[in-house]
């Protein structure tokens, strides 16, 4: 089968991925993940099967403009994190890394803040809305690690023994407000400001420029482009895809449900990601690259 810039909305089964297959041999292409990449590890995404939001996440306006704002995050963070950070890749992050080092696919950009990608070794991954392992004080600039933090709070907050089972795509949790109040905010070792904030894009922040013309132009040099696990719903994902299709470089889209980008797809494959991408390494003689997880 040749793979062309023609773009075609039919779905297709598990049972039929020779295209998506075809599209590897021929393109090595760009890939470009969300938040369903990672469901199967138990990080839930935002949106259920019918695209809207399950949860309201915190505004960037909200975070920077109030205090109590970045209290209530970070109480729900700081409780959110025990569980996020102990999530691992799931075979489709190893598919992905196998699939890469047999010369498979090209870099990855990803929308998610896991940093699960890396932890599978999968090399060259531009982490498009930041890292939640890394935290920045939006006052003096200076950036720390986010486990350092986690210990500092804890140090503070001695008697806050709250848990929770919940877990969201950004690692933080709903809390009772008496819990919220009782929780000292950390604050910024270097000017003291209790303006820290996780290293990732908030919800009507933008994405760093740089950064964003750093995927355009590795969009540019692609031959051809992968999405994984994403609906497009928002810009900085789709752009993209949008890009791709205007240069006329063929777009396979491998994820479950409607995306805004089935237009533009050349390939499309509704069908769960992880046995799929590990029937895909397998197809084209990636399957024993396969790296061993990293710990921590």
């Amino acid at each position: 089968m040749t793979v062309t810039g023609s773009p075609s909305t039919a779905t297709t089964g598990l049972e039929d991925i020779d295209a998506v297959a075809d599209l590897l041999v021929g393109c090595s292409p760009l890939v470009l993940t969300g938040a369903g990449m990672s469901t199967e590890s138990g990080i839930p995404d935002y949106r259920g099967p019918d695209g809207q939001r399950r949860v309201r996440p915190m505004q960037y306006a909200e975070f920077v403009g109030s205090s109590l704002a970045r209290q209530r995050y970070w109480a729900r963070s700081y409780v959110g994190w025990q569980r996020f950070h102990r999530a691992r890749p799931n075979v489709g992050h190893e598919a992905v890394a196998a699939l890469q080092a047999a010369g498979r696919v090209g870099p990855v950009i990803t929308q998610n803040v896991d940093g699960l990608h890396q932890r599978a070794g999968t090399r060259d991954v531009i982490d498009l809305h930041g890292s939640l392992a890394d935290v920045v004080c939006l006052t003096c600039g200076d950036r720390s690690d986010r486990r350092d933090l986690d210990a500092r709070m804890a140090e503070a907050n001695p008697a806050f023994e709250v848990t929770s089972d919940e877990i969201r795509p950004d690692g933080d949790i709903a809390l009772e407000e008496v819990h919220v109040e009782a929780f000292r905010v950390p604050t910024c070792q270097v000017c003291g400001r209790d303006t820290l904030k996780p290293d990732v894009v908030f919800f009507g922040e933008s994405v760093p420029k740089a950064r964003v013309e750093r995927c355009l132009a590795l969009t540019d040099a692609a031959r051809g482009l992968l999405v994984l696990g994403s609906s497009l719903a928002v810009m900085s994902g789709y752009r993209f895809v949008r890009r791709a299709a205007a240069r006329r470089i063929p777009v396979g889209i491998v994820t479950h449900g409607p995306t805004r980008g089935d237009a533009e797809a050349t390939v499309r494959l509704d069908a769960p990601l992880g046995r799929t991408l590990a029937a895909l390494a397998a197809a084209v003689g990636a399957s024993a690259q396969v790296a061993p997880q990293a710990g921590g």
